[in-house]
């Protein structure tokens, strides 16, 4: 078993690997930089190690400097989180190197699926379908345009690296082909340092369907699948499990979750892994998209289906174990529904700009059925360096229509004061009759959220926030100033404003 395990992360993943950890009985490492040196993952850590400024490109993406905290601190292995070195093919090998567990798959593994290219010519090799398209490493805009008009318009054109809809483009017409490739393949060099584009028929109205699955020794288990079609330009805000997809098309689960295994046993994969499929629910067909060689956002929906930590699973397995222990525990069909909605910190009053500054006040849902997974508190800095995402709230019930009310009740339970949130808005989308009835797909918040603006700048609540943050004392006298700010009857100014009441005139 592993004794002593570093977490090359921050915030909400960090936090959550950490507790799963500690539980095992494993002591646990954090890293941070400059900005994250009172961060809660570095709380909450038995132990913790600076390892540079705040740029990720001088700190967390720095594989010399996550290795030599490990050396220091005597960790025996390393888990990646998301994000960051998540899925750096490199950063597995250079652990396998230095004698160290990296908690994930090996480097070989994510070279075969990690470039979306390979990952599909190993999909064909497998039997498992994907969508018509041209692949060729390399090929030059000129090329990709001759296979798109081959294709037929219109198309999508797609980063072959990364992921998280940068470098993705929609083409519906031949002349403005070659303008989106050259933006597409800037975005993709930029964002994962590789240009490299593929461009494949564009399925209209898809949904977006993706299998958890756990690997060791060569054998692999699908843990049923997720939805993830609601999503703001390419980035998921909410997750299901099971897919609502399969109440219309339920003889579609098995040969899904087929083809994800006989994926990830092809690659050689080991630990947990999400294979993603999109669904055209016109003709029943479903296509291959990606392989996340990591840990998903979203595994907690799964988690809340199966009864299995798939942190604790990666874990056990990464110490040896092969998954005799996931068939003694894993249903024979998913346990109820789940729901998760992802909080971030960005601004829906002024086009969901990024928000940033100190965390005023943090009050999180208690109610039955409801899980919270979050990486800040009080008195915490929201950092224009990092992520946005804040926490998670994942509501389960018996049914669906259980756990989204639990959801929807637990999201107006959620206060965050001193940066702006997508709350107003999750809860618009959790409200919208045409979700609530299973009735969507991926364009869907592009079609009926198009030009949504919040109802109202200021919660009417916020009274009653401000007065319970101020009796309960926050960190850093993060209360005071809630407190200090709300008794001024002109002082609510967002964000800034809190920090710097206004006086009466």
């Amino acid at each position: 078993m592993i004794r002593k395990l570093l977490v090359a992360n921050r915030g909400e993943i960090a936090v959550r690997i950490f507790r799963a950890a500690q539980e095992m009985g494993i002591r646990t490492v954090a890293v941070y930089s400059e900005a994250d040196r009172d961060a809660l993952h570095v709380r909450l850590a038995d132990e913790a190690i600076p390892i540079g400024p705040a740029e990720p490109g001088q700190s967390y993406l720095r594989i010399e400097a996550i290795l030599e905290a490990a050396r220091a601190s005597g960790a025996d292995a390393i888990h990646p989180g998301y994000g960051f070195l998540s899925e750096r093919a490199e950063f597995s090998e250079a652990c396998a190197e230095a004698g160290i567990r990296f908690v994930g798959p090996s480097g070989q593994a994510m070279r075969r699926l990690g470039a979306k290219i390979d990952a599909k010519r190993l999909a064909v090799e497998c039997g498992v379908p994907i969508t018509p398209g041209f692949f060729e490493p390399g090929a030059s805009p000129e090329t990709l345009l001759t296979a798109a008009k081959e294709i037929g318009f219109p198309v999508m054109l797609k980063a072959s690296a990364g992921g998280g809809g940068r470098g993705m483009r929609i083409v519906r017409h031949e002349d403005d082909f070659l303008d989106e490739a050259a933006i597409a393949s800037d975005e993709a060099l930029k964002a994962f340092g590789d240009g490299a584009m593929m461009v494949e028929k564009l399925i209209d109205r898809p949904r977006h369907v993706e299998v958890q699955v756990l690997a060791a020794h060569e054998t692999a288990v699908a843990l049923f699948e997720r939805e993830c079609s609601i999503q703001r330009r390419h980035q998921k805000l909410i997750e299901e499990a099971p897919a609502p997809a399969f109440a219309r098309l339920p003889h579609l689960a098995e040969p899904m979750r087929a083809a994800a295994v006989r994926l990830a046993e092809a690659a050689g994969y080991e630990s947990a892994g999400t294979v993603e499929f999109m669904l055209d629910e016109a003709t029943g067909d479903f296509y291959f998209l990606e392989v996340n060689a990591r840990l998903q956002v979203e595994h907690p929906v799964t988690e809340a289906v199966t009864g299995l930590d798939l942190v604790q699973a990666q874990l056990r397995i990464a110490g040896g174990e092969d998954l005799a222990f996931v068939s003694r525990v894993l249903p024979s069909t998913p346990v109820g529904c789940a729901v998760e909605a992802r909080i971030v910190a960005e601004d829906p009053a002024r086009g969901f700009l990024p928000s940033i500054g100190p965390i005023l006040a943090w009050i999180e849902p208690r109610r039955p059925g409801v899980r919270v997974d979050s990486g800040y508190e009080p008195g915490d800095e929201v950092s224009r360096y990092y992520d946005s995402l804040l926490a998670k709230v994942i509501a389960t019930g018996p049914d669906r229509k259980t756990a989204l009310d639990r959801l929807e009740a637990a999201m107006e339970d959620f206060h965050i004061l001193g940066v702006s949130t997508n709350v107003p808005y999750l809860l618009d989308v959790l409200r919208h009759p045409l979700f609530r009835s299973g009735d969507f797909d991926t364009g869907f918040l592009g079609r009926e959220f198009e030009g949504w603006h919040p109802d109202a700048e200021v919660p009417p609540e916020v009274g009653a926030i401000a007065e319970r943050a101020g009796s309960s004392g926050g960190r850093r006298e993060a209360a005071s100033v809630v407190t200090g700010a709300w008794s001024v009857d002109d002082a609510w100014r967002l964000a800034r404003g809190l920090q710097e009441p206004a006086t009466r005139a």
